[in-house]
């Protein structure tokens, strides 16, 4: 079960965030998907097979479809287009690595959500409410919501946590303008995205957006509803008042709940047949999503 945990260029130094290594090339960014995972903020030990390329894929249709409503960062995937030494180490980036605009990036997360899940969940059975914001008594676990919510979040570093905020939080760290922009068009890329999916059978339960600056606008940025940032669900296997079954990482979540991980870290190695499984998953979302039949060899 081979992955990449990390890329290694000849020359060049990395940052290297929860999931990704970032090379610097001034005014651009070379990002590469590895295969490591985290879950509850923590990296784990070892990977999931094919799932940094999944990732980029994924980005990459979504970037297409919303062409025409959003500005984004992507310049090309191509690796023979990339600057010297990258385009000579296509065994390492081919089908995992973007191309994109240097951004100055917003230091919020803007997080929709659709249906009542994850965190929100947790937190509507204590109080009724998500992220602050109050709900209508009666709610299931996993219902859809009456109405979409916007529930924006602290950008949290590499070992540490997200933290939720309300809207005027975010409008007093990146301006009341900025805030009202990321907000609109995070709900609308939501409507829109959903819509599409629906339309091949998967519920988009919720996702999360990072927006940046490029000379004065406001642009998307990083990886876009993927099941990395994202809750896929088959609409054909949903069914209000349970867990559901899902094409992203909650099947990990779930496994690390089972066995009392302890959410402070550090990772876990993962067996192998969460590893393949999880990654079946990623695959059969790709392919549903896509509509296209996934190639594990890429060149």
């Amino acid at each position: 079960m081979e992955t990449v945990l990390q890329t290694n260029i000849a020359g060049v130094q990395p940052s290297r965030g929860k999931v990704r290594d970032i090379y610097d090339l001034g005014d651009k960014l070379i990002i590469i998907a590895t295969d490591r995972i985290s879950a509850f903020d923590v990296v784990m030990a070892n990977g999931i097979p094919y799932k940094g390329i999944i990732l980029t894929q994924i980005s990459r249709f979504w970037f297409d479809f919303l062409s025409g409503d959003v500005a984004h960062h992507l310049i090309t995937d191509d690796v023979a287009s990339f600057p010297e030494p990258f385009c000579t180490n296509a065994d390492q980036l081919a089908g995992r690595s973007m191309l994109v605009k240097k951004a100055k990036v917003l230091p919020i997360e803007c997080v929709v959500r659709g249906y009542l899940a994850g965190s929100g969940w947790v937190e509507y059975k204590k109080s009724g409410t998500v992220c602050g914001q109050k709900l209508p008594a009666g709610l299931r676990q996993c219902e859809k919501l009456p109405e979409l919510i916007f529930t924006p979040a602290t950008k949290a570093e590499r070992g540490s946590h997200d933290e939720n905020i309300s809207f005027k939080q975010s409008a007093d760290i990146i301006g009341q303008e900025s805030a009202n922009y990321v907000r609109d068009k995070s709900m609308d890329i939501f409507k829109k995205a959903s819509a599409y999916a629906e339309s091949r059978g998967i519920i988009l339960s919720d996702t999360k957006f990072e927006w940046g600056v490029v000379d004065g606008k406001i642009i998307l940025v990083d990886e876009v509803l993927t099941p990395d940032s994202s809750r896929f669900w088959p609409a054909d296997k949903y069914e209000a008042g349970r867990d559901q079954e899902s094409f992203d990482k909650q099947f990990v979540r779930n496994y690390l709940e089972s066995i009392n991980f302890d959410k402070s870290g550090p990772g876990v190695e993962l067996p192998d047949d969460i590893r393949q499984k999880t990654s079946d998953k990623y695959i059969e979302g790709y392919e549903g999503l896509t509509g296209k039949k996934f190639q594990k060899e890429v060149t």
